[in-house]
């Protein structure tokens, strides 16, 4: 192999994952990101516990820096029905995206990868004996084999033809904030709470409580915000914390200072997530779930997963292993997303049956924490709602997405949303 064994673009959870992997098992290892460690990034900062099966070393790694542990969900859907979902034990570890990844790049270079910051890359070429890498200003990274882990718009992907650009309906626009407690907390700092639906619009909204922050967001389909939502994102934004703060839900103000929009891929992985030497993961392959948005457990196991392939069978295993793994679970997410969670009246029904079924809520919860399989889950919950999953698999086989709601009016304070 060339000086550089395999070069990793971008430094989040999926690259400095790969990277510490790769370096773990004995390939030289250089990992670039544009931006200087720590930095701040936009998200929830939610990660499903199950994430220190998969990642044992985190459970150590993880007293680095501030974590908080929560064991309740209150879901609530459209019409104002709203089901409390409690575990035994913590279910999701809430953690600032700005101290997470600086810890992920600190294990990967302990592992030996060399970290090259400051490195905005602006062309990509391959060719059959290695890909090239620009940066833009002038430096060119040469390596045998690549893992893009450049984020929902990776100038790699783009370079090289595999994804010229994510469908809107493919993405979801995320208005957040994370602001200290000392400006904004969340009333009960024990409790995650989430709405589906809300205000009657096809999006979500939620509080994330964490150990001296809270993160709020209001999250939208893309081609819906941009046709349904006529006011800008952040005034959407502080009025959800408006309406919040008057049920209380929570308490302070909204700081535009802490407000940040992104986007997500909701749509499921890119059909090619890898050419014969680039291999494609987190955001930039589309390793998302559609149906919570959550991004970094799936970032970190696609992340692994290329670096697994790259050490045994190749780029060519790399579809195989995380289809294996996470790709029913993903697959469903985007099905379940289109048919159950567009339309408030489903949405209804579906928060009904979690507050009407503990038992099948328990069982999710159970999956949440790693204490059963994927597999399992999808068996318990298809058995008990045999028709949904009649539509599903007609569905997936069927290639096809759902149709669009009938257009009903919802008025959120300051805008008019339509769905």
């Amino acid at each position: 192999m060339s000086a550089i064994d395999v070069l990793v673009v971008g430094a989040g959870p999926a690259g400095a994952t790969a990277a510490r992997a790769l370096a773990m098992g004995g390939a030289r290892v250089t990992l670039v990101d544009r931006a200087t460690f720590p930095r701040n990034k936009a998200c929830g900062g939610a990660i499903s516990v199950r994430a220190l099966a998969r990642f044992p070393y985190l459970r150590t790694a993880l007293d680095r820096i501030p974590t908080h542990w929560l064991s309740r969900l209150h879901l609530e859907s459209p019409n104002g029905t709203s089901a409390l979902l409690t575990s035994p034990s913590p279910a999701a570890l809430m953690i600032r995206r700005v101290e997470f990844d600086d810890l992920l790049v600190r294990l990967a270079v302990e592992a030996g990868v060399d970290l090259v910051e400051g490195v905005e890359i602006a062309q990509a070429s391959e060719t059959a004996d290695g890909v090239d890498l620009r940066a833009r200003d002038g430096r060119v990274f040469r390596a045998t084999l690549v893992v893009a882990a450049d984020g929902v718009y990776s100038v790699v992907a783009r370079r090289l033809g595999v994804n010229p650009g994510w469908a809107a309906a493919a993405v979801a626009l995320d208005m957040m904030e994370e602001t200290p407690n000392d400006t904004l907390t969340s009333v009960d700092p024990q409790t995650l709470w989430l709405s589906y639906g809300y205000g009657g619009s096809e999006g979500y909204a939620y509080v994330f409580p964490k150990r001296h922050h809270v993160n709020v967001g209001v999250g939208y389909v893309l081609d819906y915000f941009r046709t349904q939502v006529n006011a800008a994102p952040y005034h959407v934004q502080s009025s959800l914390i408006d309406v919040l703060r008057s049920r209380g839900v929570l308490s302070g103000l909204s700081s535009r200072a802490h407000f940040t929009p992104y986007q997500i891929p909701v749509g499921g992985p890119m059909k090619r997530t890898s050419t014969n030497r680039v291999l494609f993961a987190g955001d930039a392959g589309g390793f998302v779930n559609g149906i919570t948005a959550e991004g970094i457990y799936y970032a970190m196991v696609s992340g692994d997963l290329a670096a697994r392939a790259l050490l045994g069978a190749g780029p060519s295993a790399y579809r195989r292993l995380w289809t294996r793994e996470i790709g029913g679970e993903l697959r469903d997410a985007v099905l379940v997303q289109r048919d159950l969670l567009t339309t408030p009246e489903r949405i209804d029904r579906l928060v009904a049956g979690a507050r009407g079924a503990p038992d099948l809520a328990a069982h999710v919860i159970q999956y949440a924490m790693g204490e059963t399989s994927y597999q399992s889950a999808r068996r318990r919950l298809l058995a008990a709602a045999p028709l949904a999953a009649v539509r599903l698999f007609i569905r997936h086989f069927r290639g096809t997405t759902a149709a669009r709601p009938t257009l009903v009016a919802a008025q959120l304070p300051g805008s008019r949303i339509e769905i």
